[in-house]
């Protein structure tokens, strides 16, 4: 019963992904926490290794929207935010296993909330469009956002898609269905350093009992990405940011009264 729960949740949060470019890392979070109760540590773990497979998938089911060669025209911004977001990633879990649990639920709920304005007020900020910089300004700007992103990423178990796409619109003037599949591109690599650097510290270790948990979970949700990236062409995105900044701000506000499990 409780994997059958993961691989709807799973699925429910893979949808979510696929439509906007991410690996559902934000919504999936809260709901490790809130509703199956795991420890902060391990949820980011888990989160991290079904964002890799939502991600991976989402960028495949995408590319008959968006097409690969356009993702490959924009080599320049994905290999600018990588560098610095490779960096982040490594540092991040330095960070996320020195702090308390309690500590690091605090920074998740602070992070939530962020990208819950973030999302809402979406319209706001790409309506400010591109900046008109100069290419080694752009370059800078996008390597020092690539390193927080990283960190983030790794240090919460998210692929950082909600800040990697506006940084990709407000400075290389991509359009933002685009920028989604630029933003899983960038999160794959990001992921992946997030856990071999966990894996290194023997983290992964407190989770190899969750194999069966994690695959129904990674299962559900490759078909929510598959089904997201074929709703792409269909769903307002102004609408769709609108409501996922909503639930993710409930969600972040819930977890203010989670305690962390015992």
């Amino acid at each position: 019963m409780r994997n059958m729960s993961a691989f709807a949740w799973g699925a429910l949060v893979g949808v979510l992904g696929g439509l906007i470019g991410l690996g559902g890392a934000e919504f999936r979070l809260p709901i490790l926490l809130s509703v199956f109760n795991y420890h902060t540590l391990q949820a980011i773990v888990i989160n991290l290794i079904v964002s890799l497979v939502t991600v991976i998938f989402s960028f495949i089911f995408r590319n008959h929207v968006i097409g690969l060669e356009n993702v490959a025209a924009n080599w320049v911004a994905i290999v600018n935010i990588l560098a610095g977001s490779l960096i982040g990633s490594y540092v991040g879990v330095h960070y996320a296993t020195r702090i308390n649990e309690r500590a690091l639920n605090r920074v998740i709920v602070v992070f939530l909330i962020f990208i819950s304005f973030v999302l809402i007020g979406h319209n706001l900020i790409f309506s400010l469009g591109s900046l008109q910089l100069p290419s080694l300004l752009k370059i800078s700007i996008a390597f020092a956002a690539g390193i927080v992103i990283g960190i983030f990423s790794s240090m919460l178990g998210v692929a950082g898609g909600e800040l990697i796409i506006p940084t990709i619109i407000l400075v290389f003037a991509v359009d933002i269905k685009l920028a989604g599949s630029l933003s899983l591109a960038i999160s794959i690599p990001t992921i992946v350093m997030g856990l071999f650097k966990y894996k290194s510290q023997q983290r992964l270790k407190g989770v190899e009992s969750e194999q069966k948990f994690i695959v129904s979970m990674a299962s559900g949700s490759i078909l929510g990405a598959f089904i997201g990236s074929n709703l792409l062409r269909y769903v307002s995105s102004s609408l769709l940011y609108l409501i996922l900044g909503t639930i993710l701000l409930l969600s972040a506000l819930k977890l203010t009264k989670h305690k962390p499990a015992a």
